[in-house]
């Protein structure tokens, strides 16, 4: 088995694989403005899964893309892996009642720090697992995703938290859109130029051409912008992104795109220059701030937890001998794409019940010019691993804001930045 790093850590690629197969599937079900991390949710259902017993324990299996006997290693291994990533952080949390026995060997698994206690007061603990989801993810989000009941017996939750600036910053400039939409409101748009065409490239897939373009950050942390072709499915273009971060599938470089409208959103020109120039790639897209809340049951087929929801017996012999089904399961989700950088965050929880003058234009320079400007997806991931984070479609960016700092200090997009 291929082994990647994670900077301190260290994952097995065929766990990358079942995470980025979770987000693809996850994905398929997309509908509308959303931000999800199957990173976030995928280590909770791999330490259910540890503890469950009959359909419930292969549908957890299914779920997860590994089977269950390898499930709780694999959880470690992936959350020691997240923990030591610069940039990103990452808990997980279990709270029981005081009258509830845990398996030994189960809780052993989990982090010493992580158990927490249930006092019976719902709202004194909603209060503590509220407080302790605003302090793993910095404040981004400020409560615990799903209801605590009386007949709550158990919470498992997990946070992940991801922040990067990038490489090279864009610019604040107002988004110049055609999408009715988006132009009914002016849109706060984002420009930059660089030299590296091949941060570009165009995709051909079994449900149209999909264009991919990579921002790059700090720590190896980058996000993957999506766009479709015209009325392509959300899931079907974040899932063409998740497909080229694997082999075989490859995008068709910028360097070597045709002139002409080379892909969605994307158009190579020949642009006339007094000088010599190097080719260029110029990106316009879209800030955005995008929330949302998910409730796993309601999607249970795809998370594993058909059977073992059901609350007329127990499926988690291996958590604990009294009998527990899984009562709620959610996530609440957060990214945030800017001039300087990106930062995302979710938590998850399983709660169990029972340029002047005319000059000689006497050379020819290449220009990709890449645009955003209308309903696309994202990707945010670790660099070296291609773990993906967070994924998420955009369907509303942010208005232009009345004071801006292009308003302000006007920068030119031709000024020297350095490549990145």
């Amino acid at each position: 088995m291929r082994v990647d790093t994670l900077a301190g850590g260290r994952v097995g690629s065929d766990v990358v694989r079942a995470v980025n197969g979770l987000t693809t599937r996850w994905a398929a079900t997309a509908q509308g403005g959303t931000v999800f991390s199957a990173a976030g949710v995928w280590p909770l259902m791999a330490l259910l899964a540890d503890g469950a017993a009959g359909p419930a324990r292969a549908e957890l299996s299914e779920a997860l893309g590994l089977p269950a006997d390898q499930a709780a290693g694999a959880a470690r291994q992936l959350l020691g892996a997240l923990g030591a990533l610069p940039g990103v952080d990452s808990a997980v949390g279990l709270w029981t009642k005081r009258t509830l026995e845990l398996v030994p060997e189960w809780e052993a698994g989990l982090p010493a720090e992580a158990h927490g206690v249930l006092t019976g007061d719902v709202g004194a603990d909603r209060r503590a697992l509220d407080s302790w989801a605003a302090d793993r993810t910095g404040g981004l989000i400020d409560r615990m995703p799903a209801q605590l009941t009386e007949d709550t017996e158990l919470v498992l939750a997990g946070a992940l938290t991801m922040r990067t600036r990038w490489l090279r910053p864009f610019h604040e400039v107002p988004l110049a859109t055609a999408y009715e939409p988006w132009a009914a409101t002016e849109r706060l748009g984002l420009f930059r130029r660089s030299t590296l065409l091949d941060r570009v490239g165009v995709a051909e897939t079994p449900h149209g051409w999909v264009t991919e373009l990579k921002v790059l950050g700090t720590d190896a942390l980058d996000v993957h912008l999506l766009l479709g072709e015209e009325g392509m499915a959300p899931g079907r273009v974040l899932g063409a992104g998740v497909d080229l971060l694997h082999p075989p599938r490859t995008a068709v470089p910028g360097s070597r795109l045709p002139y002409g409208e080379a892909g969605p959103g994307l158009r190579v020109v020949r642009e006339r220059s007094a000088r010599r120039e190097p080719p260029t790639l110029d990106v316009r897209t879209a800030a955005y701030d995008v929330t949302a809340e998910h409730d796993l049951l309601k999607r249970h087929e795809l998370f594993g937890l058909t059977t073992a929801r059901d609350t007329r017996q127990g499926h988690f012999p291996g958590i604990s001998g009294f009998p527990l089904a899984i009562g709620s399961a959610a996530q609440s989700a957060l990214a945030r794409f800017g001039a300087l950088g990106f930062r995302a965050a979710a938590v998850s929880m399983f709660g169990a019940v029972a340029g002047c003058g005319i000059p000689q234009l006497r050379y020819v320079t290449r220009r990709v010019d890449a645009v955003f400007d209308r309903p696309f997806g994202f990707l945010a991931l670790h660099r070296h691993s291609r773990l993906v984070l967070a994924a998420g479609w955009v369907t509303d960016p942010l208005p232009f804001p009345e004071y801006s700092e292009y308003a302000e200090h006007p920068q030119d997009p031709d000024g020297p930045w350095d490549d990145e």
